[in-house]
């Protein structure tokens, strides 16, 4: 894992671009009819979304007539069309590794540093089934590497989020091979922190040299899914780097939770 690969320097620039304000609205009001309990109408969509009333009913208009919302001419209400089905369609069948790829390749670029996806196993490891590489020198990580659930800073966020009790993780954490291990009261305290704050970061403990940022993405029960880890060389990356990029993975992580793993809401039949 520590080896360490070079690739030419590309520009990572890119031109400024600026988000259309009708189709941010519309997406605001698709994901709020996605959580909404029942039909609603443009009054109350409005009214949760803080579009304006105008331009909710244009839009919900618009999208009905896409068949992306469907109303209710009766109750005047709207909900989730059968159109969103043709959109992701295309969805259907592909893995989570694929589907969480382009994550990972912008988290990679905005940040230049290897971005591994983990899945966590039933066997107590992790191992990894994506990956992004920056075109700067790097640590590599092999497509199937597989490492106890509790290294590194991954660990520290599954720990976190087990909340096992301390005998338990005292006897697991005796398992694992580390270059500098880490004393015990300061992994709990981590573990404790990456489950307040999101994501956790182990520097030069599971390899010298090497420094790892991670967050977890969870389920439904709040229980560790996948991990999305950020790996380099220490000597290239400082601590408040690595700290931003701790919150860049957990804003992603909770992103791919949400998506992946909802949270109820929705109509029931």
């Amino acid at each position: 894992m520590k080896n360490k690969e070079t690739a030419p320097e590309a520009s990572t620039k890119s031109a400024s671009t600026k988000d259309v304000g009708a189709v941010v609205n519309a997406i605001q009001i698709l994901r709020h009819l996605a959580h909404a309990e029942a039909p609603e109408g443009v009054a109350a969509i409005a009214r949760a979304t803080g579009i304006s009333p105008s331009s909710a009913f244009n839009i919900l208009r618009t999208l009905h007539n896409e068949q992306l919302a469907s109303f209710d001419n009766e109750t005047k209400t709207y909900q989730l069309g059968l159109g969103l089905s043709e959109l992701a369609v295309s969805f259907i069948g592909r893995s989570y590794a694929d589907l969480i790829q382009p994550e990972l390749e912008r988290l990679s670029l905005a940040h230049r540093i290897l971005v591994a996806l983990w899945q966590v196993t039933d066997d107590a490891h992790i191992r990894v089934i994506a990956r992004s590489e920056p075109q700067i020198a790097h640590v590599n990580v092999a497509m199937g590497t597989r490492l106890p659930e509790l290294v590194g800073a991954a660990g520290r966020c599954i720990a976190g989020l087990r909340q096992l009790p301390e005998d338990e993780l005292r006897r697991r954490l005796s398992r694992v091979r580390w270059e500098n291990p880490p004393a015990f009261e300061q992994y709990q305290a981590d573990a404790h922190e990456a489950l307040e704050r999101g994501w956790a970061m182990d520097q030069d403990h599971l390899y010298r040299g090497v420094s790892m940022v991670a967050s977890a993405v969870t389920d439904r029960d709040r229980q560790p899914r996948f991990i999305i880890s950020a790996i380099g060389i220490s000597a290239q990356h400082r601590r408040d780097e690595l700290e931003s990029i701790g919150s860049s993975l957990r804003d992603t992580a909770s992103f791919i939770g949400r998506a992946l793993f909802p949270q109820g809401g929705g109509r029931k039949a």
